[in-house]
């Protein structure tokens, strides 16, 4: 359900938290051009959160119709939301004296123009005039997107909405000559299709639509390709952005077709980027390990080894597992919108490694969570099904088959040094499902003067009490007697009960009714979710606030916050995710 304008504001409100990105521009042509192109098409992302928070993915024609069904990637922004959406997402925001201090928005702010206030401060683009060159013709939706034209890397081309395709000519014209020299487009200059000497690039208006792409010539062929063969109507399109729930303020897509461009980065050793969801590990690859993780982004490339494929110009062979993981995926997508005043971003993803996943699927973590003290600060719970740590092994030495004799010696050492058996001990430990958690009373102070003994954190594990000691007595052995007492299993509730804190010990063996909290389940959907992270801002004293106390600034703009809740889960094909944010 959508908020209403003037209504109750008893609950909580929601924001989005993200940030302006800049990048700066090395030269005055190069200022002029990244003010073009973000008045164009990034304007939104550059101004980032705190102006895509006041927006609401309104109803009607969106870039997506614009673009064909080839595109890999696409990432689309809406700047005309409904009147109640804009209202209370401001009045969210000028709860934070950040915002309020340094963005002058009122409820009834052109947010465009306003974008174009900021994109053209710096004195770039001079002598455009708002309302006279850029108001009558400039639409409220836009995307980039990367679109596969059959060449060996895919196209950038940005869409913009324009509501007059006349004006929209020589509206383009005039900012081309205030921002950067001259340029290619449907009446814009240009010769043939040819990149314009200044890199300005080319654009086509087509009907509701500005296509921008680096010449004019590539620009057409997106708008021939999606004659009758749109992004909008592609099955897969409206499948994964149908998974990522109800429409929103922002949305994102990625293809199935973008595995040709992954699977190519495989075959030249040029994948396995920190977070890729197809990195295997960094030996695997033909990568120096040490220099992979001592090396700035920029320089990864010169970690990879001369191979004899490397040398001769050949694409080296993908391992087979990384192989199959690129050919099960098919598609995800992202949403960040606003839902009865929560701000929250919900991704789905296709199950393209299911041999891992299916050990996260059981809701047992969640369940626990729920059980909790009602006055927990933060928590995390999940639960792995039985054989997930052989499971994991098997994985790894999929990825590096000829590594596999190097690994099963590194695993004998750890046991011979820990005592501990892999992975039937490891098992065990997490038994069948686990819940990390903070309750209140915690005192930097008191931490300091007394140690671990003072902090209000504790485990809870479903599993055999006994069973679970006798490998922590393993570890307890190796560890020594301090870290030994707190190493301790006692029982409550059902569970296996490990705890810094005495009284805190006594919480968790008593339990509770968190899940049962209004705060909780505001931001966790505890419908759907297998493993949750959750954050209670308010509790404790704002103890957030509390903690920061000696620092006014970041305090006063923490204080607003009332909870977050991150929610994950397997449905089958699909990965999902649902985080939020609240607000007092």
């Amino acid at each position: 359900m959508s908020m209403t304008p003037g209504g109750p504001t008893n609950g909580p409100e929601y924001l989005d938290g993200s940030g302006p990105v800049e990048t700066a521009p090395t030269n005055d042509t190069k200022k002029r051009l990244v003010a073009l192109g973000a008045i164009l098409a990034g304007g939104a992302v550059v101004a980032g959160g705190a102006w895509a928070a006041t927006s609401f993915f309104a109803t009607g024609a969106q870039p997506a119709e614009a673009l064909p069904d080839s595109t890999v990637a696409y990432f689309s922004v809406d700047l005309d939301p409904s009147g109640g959406q804009k209202i209370e997402a401001i009045k969210t925001l000028r709860k934070f004296p950040g915002f309020a201090d340094n963005v002058d928005l009122e409820t009834d702010d052109d947010l465009r123009e306003r974008l174009f206030e900021e994109i053209t401060s710096s004195g770039e683009c001079e002598g455009l005039d708002y309302a006279a060159d850029v108001e009558p013709w400039l639409g409220s939706r836009a995307a980039m997107a990367a679109v596969d034209l059959g060449e060996d890397e895919p196209a950038a081309v940005g869409v913009v909405q324009t509501t007059d395709a006349g004006k929209a000519e020589d509206g383009l014209a005039t900012l081309v000559d205030a921002c950067g020299g001259s340029a290619e487009g449907d009446g814009g200059g240009g010769d043939g299709g040819e990149e314009s000497s200044d890199g300005v690039g080319g654009w086509v208006v087509d009907g509701d639509w500005i296509v921008l792409a680096e010449t004019e010539e590539i620009a057409q062929q997106v708008v021939d390709a999606a004659d009758g063969s749109s992004l909008a109507a592609d099955s897969s399109f409206t499948q994964w952005t149908g998974e990522a729930g109800d429409d929103g303020f922002m949305s994102m897509y990625v293809a199935k077709g973008v595995t040709k461009y992954v699977e190519d980065a495989a075959g030249m050793g040029m994948l396995g980027m920190p977070g890729s969801p197809f990195a295997p590990a960094p030996d695997a690859m033909g990568m120096d390990p040490e220099c992979f993780e001592n090396a700035a982004p920029e320089d990864i490339e010169e970690c990879f080894e001369t191979s004899d494929d490397a040398a001769s110009g050949e694409p080296e062979e993908v391992p087979e597992e990384l192989q199959q993981m690129i050919n099960d995926f098919d598609g995800a997508a992202a949403t960040v919108r606003f839902d009865d005043g929560a701000v929250e971003v919900e991704y789905a993803m296709s199950n393209y490694n299911k041999d891992l996943t299916r050990f996260v699927e059981s809701e047992e973590g969640v369940e626990m969570i729920s059980g909790l003290p009602e006055d927990t600060v933060a928590a995390f719970g999940f639960a792995l099904e039985e054989g997930w740590a052989q499971g994991l092994l098997d994985y790894v030495k999929t990825l590096a088959p000829d590594e596999t004799e190097s690994i099963d010696e590194q695993i004998a050492e750890f046991e011979s040094e820990t005592g501990l058996a892999f992975p039937e001990d490891v098992e065990t430990l997490l038994g069948d499902g686990v819940t990390v958690s903070m309750g209140g009373g915690l005192d930097p102070d008191a931490v300091a003067n007394g140690g671990p003994g003072e902090v209000p954190a504790g485990i809870r594990i479903k599993g055999d009490a006994d069973e679970i000691q006798a490998v922590l007595d393993k570890i307890s052995a190796q560890a020594g007697p301090e870290a030994a007492e707190y190493l301790e299993v006692t029982e409550g509730d059902g569970y296996a009960v490990l705890a810094l804190a005495d009284d805190y010990r006594s919480a968790l063996e008593d339990g509770g009714s968190l899940g049962d909290s209004a705060t909780y389940s505001e931001v966790v959907d505890a419908d759907e979710a297998q493993s949750v992270l959750f954050v209670n801002f308010n509790a404790d004293d704002d103890w957030l606030v509390r903690l920061t106390k000696d620092m006014p600034e970041v305090s006063e703009n923490l204080e607003p916050l009332a909870a977050f809740g991150f929610s994950t889960w397997v449905d089958d094909e699909t990965v999902h995710g649902l985080m939020k944010v609240t607000t007092d």
